[in-house]
Order: C-alpha cells, then structure tokens, then sequence
C-alpha cells in the first residue's frame, strides 16, 4: 500500500518502506516506477527478515559504517539493503527473479 506523507521525510528523500506501506514524500512520485521498484525491494527484504530483524540490522549496518566513514549519507549510501535496492531498482523483473537474502551479496562489494 502506498500513501502520501509529505512531512515523514528529511532533506532529499522522497521515500520510505515500513512494513506493509510504502511513504512518499509527494502524490506524483507514484508514478516513479523505480522509485516504486526500489522501495518494493525493501519491502521484501522486510518480509523475509520477519520485519524487526531488517530494521535491527539495518540500523546497526548504518551505525558500523557512520563510525567507519565518518560520513552518515556515505553509509547510508553503503548499506548491504541500499546498495541491493540501488544496483536494481531500475530491472522491473529484478523482485522475480531475486534470490532469497539477495541483500547478502552486496555486504562486501
């Protein structure tokens, strides 16, 4: 399901997954279908961390790299979940034929 937040979001992000839902920051940003892919990629890779896990992991990957970088955006940038997300938001078929834990292969690239 996907709704219209638009004071949920800080600086240049325009949007967001949190189990089940996807938040954008603008009505029109619906019919960005990478931006759409791209948070459709977090949502699975939310269900099949049974949700907590994805967010526990995620933040502590995030922390690791700020302390690593000395860069918060760098690290963000770098997270195992970004990194899948980005490298194939724009393949429409990518959610089809994802392995499981995909995420995992982008840990150390």
């Amino acid at each position: 399901m996907i709704l219209v937040f638009k004071h949920f979001f800080y600086k240049n992000y325009v949007g967001l997954s949190v189990w089940p839902f996807i938040f954008l920051k603008e009505g029109s940003l619906k019919a960005d279908e990478v931006l759409i892919n791209h948070e459709r990629i977090h949502l699975k890779q939310q269900r099949e961390l049974l949700i907590l896990p994805f967010y526990i992991l995620y933040i502590s990957e995030w922390l690791l790299r700020t302390l690593l970088y000395l860069d918060s955006y760098r690290a963000y940038q770098n997270i195992s979940f970004e990194r899948e997300a980005y490298a194939n938001e724009k393949d429409m078929d990518y959610l089809s034929k994802r392995k499981a834990f995909g995420f995992v292969n982008y840990l150390t690239r």
